[in-house]
């Protein structure tokens, strides 16, 4: 199943960094799996768990909007892998870099797993980007 996984994931980040598609579904996936509890399936920080949370969870719809239309994607990247000391909103947002890095490690090694993670995010994070208003 994990190679399944790796195989697909590899083959959506090779698409992608072609420009072969517009959105990746790896990403769609990703976001579902990993924000949507917080950010809401449209990305608007309304999931069922924005409520329960101390800090407010941003809409991901208007990064671009608030960045005077230009989408950030460099700051979103690191704002997700939260591995650089960058974090997003407070404390509660989780630091998906190491999670995926503790999820994969142990299949992959330390240079499979940084690969797949690396991917991973930049798959959410053209998802995001493919949501802005």
């Amino acid at each position: 199943m994990f190679k399944l996984k790796l195989l697909a994931m590899a083959a959506a980040l090779s698409l992608s960094a072609t420009g072969a598609f517009a959105q990746s579904n790896a990403g769609l996936q990703e976001y579902v799996e990993a924000c949507a509890s917080c950010h809401g399936l449209t990305g608007q920080g309304d999931g069922p768990l924005a409520e329960y949370m101390t800090a407010e969870v941003p809409d991901l719809t208007r990064l671009a909007m608030e960045n005077d239309g230009t989408f950030p994607m460099l700051y979103v990247i690191m704002v997700i892998d939260g591995r650089t000391g960058i974090r997003g909103h407070g404390s509660e947002m989780p630091v998906w870099g190491s999670r995926y890095q503790a999820e994969m490690e142990p299949e992959t090694g330390e240079y499979g797993a940084e690969l797949l993670i690396r991917g991973r995010i930049l798959a959410l994070a053209e998802h995001i980007q493919a949501i802005q208003q």
